[in-house]
């Protein structure tokens, strides 16, 4: 079973994009096997087997621009990757992108980014932290 002061936890300790492989990993480690960020206030929702779990809103609520552009996100989510942007910037370039959510799942290694209508914009495999 896992909290949410061991998410947020894990969560404090990624500086970039570059960091959400190893993210990904401590997160299935402390039991989630699937979570959603909702890009408009940061809340997000934590599944593990037989536990859900509910964070609150990070943020004051911004703006998510009503079509999906999945260049504009691809652009984003390289220069993230790159280390070239923190996180609350990530955010708010996927929002400018069209991305409601993300759903990250950890066993199958995957990130998908969703537009407001629900319709997926882009499917990113996640790669194994260097060294595993």
């Amino acid at each position: 079973m896992f909290t949410l002061d061991q998410i947020n936890a894990t969560h404090a300790k990624v500086k970039s994009g570059a960091d959400f492989p190893q993210y990904v990993q401590d997160m299935k480690q402390l039991g989630v096997v699937a979570y959603e960020m909702y890009v408009t206030d940061g809340h997000a929702r934590y599944v593990g087997v037989g536990q859900e779990l509910r964070s609150e809103p990070v943020r004051p609520p911004q703006f998510i621009a009503v079509h999906g552009d999945k260049q504009a996100l691809e652009h984003a989510l390289s220069m993230h990757q790159r280390g070239q942007t923190d996180y609350p910037t990530f955010c708010r370039q996927a929002a400018e992108a069209g991305v409601e959510k993300w759903t990250t799942r950890t066993v199958e290694l995957t990130c998908t980014y969703y537009d407001l209508q629900g319709q997926v914009l882009l499917v990113e495999a996640i790669p194994l932290p260097a060294g595993q």
